[in-house]
């Protein structure tokens, strides 16, 4: 550098300037940081803002080189206003293209249903809240919660409405929230609330409509009448939603939105109190529940509905009790063939065919069944996140990401999809979305979930938090192995190689003892555990119970070692994808070679 140059700089003083304007900005994006973290802002917000600062250093030295002549710098007020404006502008420019849902919502310590952002609010929306049970003896929980869902999945059906899915509506059971935030969270602009009375076979239904702006009630009204007229009664209660919604109907909607689904009171009981187990997913009363349903369709056979639904709490059982998956699948896949025979518009039994044909490793099956589940209802958010599941375990991922992100439009506190999307946004490397998702689904009660608390705690330096949070999510999932398996794989995952070897030890010894149906959380660990080798060779055998949760990793980031194997397109080609990967063509990152293998290079 010149002595002119050097000389001119410092009669401009460029140098103090630059320091000056460093040391403001880095004192303002402290603060900022504070504010940020107080506020839940998200990381994106910060990193623009440090590149609006980036802008604003440079035209500061711009106006201290124009006005430094003999050291007198002489900026007016007017362009110090100018570049405040400019400052403005790209702080606005910031928060605009900042990333929505997720992206938007409070710190993880902090995270409720209503920190969730929300679109533009359309006037013909609608949440439907659980029903309260006023019956006397208030033993009816599963009818009131039922009647709520049974019209929430009428109005569903409707294009010209929006209306919030059901684990996000009845997330607010038991809560005394305020209904704007209830509107605000699920992005409804009104909320249908109620009572349900029942005694012996007499029911009364009273509901509101309420304008979650200012509360105010649209509409009240009772209904009165027998089991025997409770689809006249959703069917009345729907009709006067639409209506007072100026909601367009089209087609066979305009005779009717809610149609009869039996003509027995009692099967329909059976059928709602079935439904209360599969929402939950309560393992210990699958079996009951799946006996339910049967007595349902004895008393009537043409009840397609409770076929279907018998065909989706058969198709999981296998995940949450210790049942004979083939049978449980058979039982399945009969449920679901029965019911598109007696009604071939349902979606559910398509869904838990192509759950059924996942479990089975028929992946081209999978696909077909999964996606025709949701053409032909394409607002069932369970039916979607099972569509996810199929594309993820297939390998195709980033399409399976796409699938879980729909359902979650649909429903947006989904458990299993939040637990599955924290994942995903884990290897994106998003830690914020990442906590933000998992801790919905935690709330709700999906223990299991935690484990994706621990790698977040584990990549942020918190092993001690890690061990502790993976051990309490295993608490119910290692049926089969050794007592205490969850807390050994814990410090096995998070620990020193001495404790890898014992986690390792663990898994050893389950496997020795020849378990019929081989759990999926065995290849799954050994992948964890630096075993990618061995992890492949048991993951591809035939008994191995689900594949999801092995599949997922295997596609992700943290399959990468096992993706590079030797022995990869081997275990492509004994899993039975190769013949879907040469009709569908390969997932990203994988490709044909010559003798017809493939090989995954991502």
């Amino acid at each position: 550098m010149s002595t002119g140059l050097l000389a001119e700089l410092r009669q401009r003083k460029l140098v103090q300037w630059a320091v000056a304007y460093v040391a403001a900005a880095f004192a303002l994006l402290q603060g900022i940081d504070i504010v940020a973290q107080r506020f839940g802002w998200p990381e994106l917000i910060e990193r623009m803002l440090i590149i609006v600062f980036c802008v604003g250093f440079f035209v500061t030295l711009l106006l201290a080189w124009y006005h430094g002549e003999r050291g007198a710098q002489k900026v007016s007020g007017t362009e110090l206003l100018l570049l405040a404006l400019l400052l403005a502008i790209g702080g606005a420019l910031a928060w605009k293209f900042a990333p929505g849902p997720l992206a938007v919502m409070a710190k993880p310590a902090d995270v409720t249903a209503s920190s969730i952002p929300v679109a533009d609010v359309s006037a013909k929306s609608v949440a439907v809240l659980p029903f309260s049970d006023l019956s006397p003896a208030h033993d009816q929980e599963y009818f009131s919660d039922g009647m709520a869902e049974e019209i929430l999945n009428a109005l569903a059906q409707v294009k010209d409405i929006k209306v919030a899915g059901r684990t996000s509506s009845f997330f607010f059971k038991g809560k005394n929230e305020d209904l704007r935030a209830i509107g605000k969270t699920l992005g409804v602009a009104n909320v249908l609330e109620g009572s349900v009375r029942k005694q012996g076979d007499k029911v009364r239904i009273t509901a509101q409509l309420i304008q979650v702006s200012d509360g105010f009630h649209l509409w009240s009204r009772t209904y009165d009448g027998d089991l025997k007229d409770v689809f006249e009664l959703q069917e009345r209660i729907a009709r006067a939603i639409t209506d007072q919604l100026q909601v367009v109907i089209a087609g066979e909607q305009k005779s009717r939105l809610v149609p009869v689904a039996t003509t027995s009171p009692e099967a329909y009981e059976l059928y709602l109190q079935a439904t209360a187990i599969f929402n939950h997913r309560d393992g210990a009363r699958m079996a009951e529940g799946i006996a339910k349903l049967e007595q349902a369709t004895r008393l009537d056979p043409k009840f397609a509905r409770a076929h279907a639904r018998s065909a989706s709490l058969s198709a999981i059982a296998g995940a949450y009790t210790e049942v004979d998956q083939e049978q449980t699948l058979a039982a399945a896949e009969r449920e679901a063939s029965i019911a598109i025979d007696l009604d071939p518009t349902l979606g559910e039994p398509h869904a838990a065919l192509g759950t059924i044909h996942d479990y089975r490793r028929e992946w081209i099956a999978a696909q077909v069944e999964s996606e025709r589940a949701i053409i032909l209802d394409p607002n069932d958010s369970n039916a979607m996140f099972w569509r996810g599941l199929a594309l993820a375990d297939a390998g195709y991922l980033s399409e399976g990401i796409v699938a879980i992100d729909r359902a979650l439009a649909i429903d947006p506190l989904l458990p299993n999809a939040l637990a599955w999307r924290s994942f995903c946004y884990f290897n994106d490397g998003d830690l914020v979305n990442a906590k933000r998702a998992v801790q919905l689904a935690i709330d709700q009660g999906l223990i299991a979930a935690e484990r994706n608390l621990a790698l977040i705690s584990h990549a942020e330096g918190r092993d001690a938090d890690a061990i502790a949070q993976f051990t309490r999510s295993a608490q119910s999932s290692f049926a089969g192995f050794p007592e205490n398996a969850g807390g050994i794989l814990a410090q096995g995952f998070y620990g020193d190689a001495k404790q890898r070897a014992e986690a390792v030890a663990v898994i050893d010894r389950y496997l020795a003892g020849h378990p019929k149906k081989v759990s999926h959380y065995a290849p799954w660990a050994l992948l964890r555990l630096g075993e990618p080798a061995r992890a492949l060779e048991i993951a591809q055998d035939p008994q191995t119970v689900n594949d999801t949760l092995f599949m997922f990793w295997l596609w992700s980031p943290q399959g990468a070692a096992a993706r590079k194997l030797p022995q990869f397109p081997e275990f492509v080609r004994k899993m039975g994808l190769t013949e879907l990967w040469d009709q569908r063509g390969p997932p990203k990152g994988c490709r044909r070679v010559a003798n017809g293998d493939y090989v995954c290079d991502y």
